[in-house]
């Protein structure tokens, strides 16, 4: 079952399994609160096991350490902690209360989805389809042993927006016929149940923005 959560920007869920087999996961996530932002962080330690699992937790201590940070220089730090290990490809999108608006940026092959909700800032309903979601900026590296230039990318929000965020043990048809309007941990729970890869580790984070910036 997905690990679900809210604050006053999002409503959340994760749902992660690691390969069959294994104990331990390289794929890891981060949901943390400032009074200003929500940091929404997916990574992917190389590969698979306790060496991937050992990246992904060494990346993730820097993001829960430095969530107000931009997301920029949460790459550059993770960069510099994961100096010796494995490295990761990492995905970060910061939500900004005061802006009402996403930054998002990733190294590697960790995909990023924005589904947008309709203008009035009415989700569908649970079995609405979603159209074709904007797809999160990824630049090639390996988060760790080389990084390139970083350039990330501000879109503006608004109510019902859902952002999905996958490892690359999630098919990439997961931002195929969406249920925009369903919860969170609806939404992760079947994407991970239906769409992971039998031969790596697994996970789908799912957020709904919530804030309508009044």
């Amino acid at each position: 079952m997905a690990e679900c959560g809210a604050s006053t920007l999002v409503d959340w869920a994760v749902a992660a399994r690691p390969i069959p087999g294994e104990s331990l996961s390289g794929d890891q996530c981060v949901v943390e609160v400032t009074g200003t932002e929500t940091l929404l962080a997916v990574v992917d330690g190389l590969g698979h096991g306790p060496e991937a699992a050992a990246a992904a937790s060494a990346a993730v201590a820097v993001l829960r350490e430095n969530p107000a940070e931009p997301v920029e220089a949460l790459l550059v730090l993770c960069h510099a902690a994961l100096a010796g290990t494995r490295g990761a490809a990492i995905t970060i999108a910061s939500i900004s209360a005061t802006t009402g608006s996403m930054s998002w940026l990733g190294v590697g092959n960790v995909e990023a989805a924005l589904f947008r909700s309709s203008p009035s800032g009415n989700s569908p309903g649970g079995s609405s389809r979603a159209a074709s979601p904007d797809m999160a900026l990824l630049v090639g590296g390996i988060v760790g042993h080389q990084l390139p230039t970083l350039r990330p990318h501000a879109v503006d929000l608004r109510v019902g927006d859902l952002l999905l965020m996958a490892t690359d043990g999630i098919a990439r048809s997961f931002t195929q016929d969406v249920p925009i309007g369903a919860a969170p941990a609806r939404l992760a729970d079947g994407i991970l149940e239906n769409l992971a890869r039998p031969t790596d580790d697994a996970l789908i984070l799912a957020a709904r923005y919530r804030k309508d910036g009044s």
